[in-house]
């Protein structure tokens, strides 16, 4: 790799998704910036790319922390000297009927770093990108930014949020030919529902079918890369999910709350 190769800098990529995309995108030459929490896991996927020929910079960040944001834009900029793709992948869920969410732990928590970290990542970036009239910046949301359902009702709204600015932010900088898309996955097989805390009565969860590997969303990264795109629905039936609660939220409300919410409640 020369100082020429592109740099991808992914946020959450100590395990998961963030994990996966860090490799995939190492595996294609790009040299990567990896940022999470936990030093352990960043300096060992760090060291796993090496031994794979890559390169690799691992962080510790908070992102809930405005000056950590800044020391890790900063950190990439000084060791690489360009950030040509952006992966704001770090989110967190708390998943149970609202009024059962502590307000700071989970709520105030959710919104700091799915919403607050992106956005503020976001903006310590695109000095830079600006500048070089270049770059990528890739958001990982959820179909929950497409459709809200019971129990996911701040999650949901963080995402919404994460949709919003995505589609203002690409009218935004699009004149200087920085790219901005959406990731919309469906159910990821990671750590997310242990640590959301998701528990179900009827024991109803997305589909085996419709379920997707990390290493798929990666894939769907590195493809929006290639050939970019405002928003990725993945894997591909999500996209009629999405168009039937856009045009039928009346009997979308009747069946969730028949099969769901009525059930899970105890009504």
């Amino acid at each position: 790799m020369t100082r020429n190769s592109p740099v991808l800098l992914v946020t959450g990529a100590s395990s998961g998704i963030g994990e996966a995309t860090a490799k995939l995108f190492a595996a294609h030459g790009y040299r990567v910036v990896l940022a999470a929490r936990r030093r352990e896991r960043l300096e060992a996927l760090g060291e796993e790319i090496r031994k794979m020929g890559g390169e690799a910079l691992p962080v510790v960040a908070d992102l809930t922390d405005l000056r950590q944001i800044e020391q890790l834009v900063d950190s990439s900029l000084s060791d690489y000297g360009r950030i040509d793709v952006l992966f704001n992948n770090a989110g967190m869920g708390r998943m149970n009927w609202l009024e059962n969410l502590d307000p700071v732990a989970d709520i105030e928590a959710l919104f700091r770093v799915n919403l607050l970290g992106v956005v503020q990542t976001t903006r310590a970036v695109l000095p830079h990108m600006i500048m070089r009239k270049s770059g990528h910046i890739i958001n990982m949301a959820s179909m929950a930014g497409y459709l809200a359902t019971p129990t996911y009702s701040i999650y949901a709204a963080s995402k919404f949020a994460v949709r919003g600015f995505s589609e203002a932010l690409r009218r935004e900088v699009g004149v200087y030919g920085i790219r901005v898309s959406g990731i919309y996955p469906s159910g990821v097989e990671t750590e997310f529902a242990r640590h959301a805390g998701i528990k179900r009565k009827t024991g109803i969860s997305t589909p085996a079918r419709l379920r997707l590997s990390a290493e798929q969303v990666a894939i769907s990264v590195l493809d929006v890369v290639h050939r970019p795109r405002r928003a990725v629905l993945i894997p591909a039936p999500m996209r009629m999910v999405a168009w039937f609660g856009f045009f039928f939220p009346g009997f979308v409300d009747w069946m969730i709350e028949k099969r769901f919410t009525r059930p899970e409640r105890g009504l």
